[in-house]
């Protein structure tokens, strides 16, 4: 898997040349895209060798269920679905104007050490044990003004995706469900089941954060 030390911040994203010969492409038409975050030129693309294979934890197929059990399709009834080209249109047409946020639900540590690139990240527990007034703090990094009434005004807030591990990881739904708690608008959420598990075996390019040092 590519990996590259950057820091998190929104990314701005360009079209690939077309014009390079690449053998696994995001789809048929397009090679890869790039996203500038913190100043760095990131190319999103996937793994060139066809006979890569994950070595790492996200090979497992059975964990424990309780907790890791395999989670609905849909974590509420208003809250779209994305998978990965959708995503990837998601960097381009919100992540790129600031307008959009990709959110790592997941531990800190899990975040540092892999992720996906242009995502920040908001552990679950943030949200989910989240006060109206760590809850507004928050929203209001996230684009939400206060009105002088001191109602919530979420016009100018930015559009989510949300993910966490993979189909059998509930940490998105609890993320998703403080967000709610606290009203944030659920046509400005959506989710990504497949999760990072669903990234990586696509091969597509992930960020570390932080080194582990052996």
């Amino acid at each position: 898997m590519k990996k590259l030390l950057i820091l998190p911040l929104f990314a701005s994203l360009l079209l690939a040349d077309t014009a390079e010969k690449v053998t696994v492409k995001l789809t048929k038409d397009i090679p890869y895209i790039y996203t500038t975050d913190s100043g760095k030129k990131i190319k999103i693309e996937r793994i060139q060798d066809i006979d890569n294979r994950l070595t790492d934890d996200y090979t497992k197929t059975s964990r424990a269920c309780p907790p890791f059990c395999i989670q609905p399709t849909k974590v509420h009834p208003d809250i779209k679905n994305l998978a990965e080209l959708e995503i990837i249109n998601f960097m381009q047409d919100k992540v790129a104007k600031n307008k959009g946020v990709i959110v790592d639900a997941r531990l800190k540590s899990w975040f540092e050490l892999e992720t996906i690139p242009s995502s920040i990240n908001i552990p679950f527990p943030v949200m989910q044990n989240a006060s109206k007034k760590k809850a507004e703090m928050i929203f209001k990094i996230l684009g939400m003004k206060v009105n002088p009434d001191q109602t919530w005004d979420f016009s100018d807030a930015k559009e989510l995706v949300v993910f966490c591990n993979g189909v059998w990881c509930e940490q998105s739904s609890h993320f998703i469900s403080g967000m709610l708690k606290h009203n944030y608008p659920k046509e400005k959420l959506s989710y990504y089941r497949s999760g990072f598990q669903g990234w990586k075996l696509l091969g597509l390019t992930t960020v570390i954060h932080k080194e582990i040092k052996k």
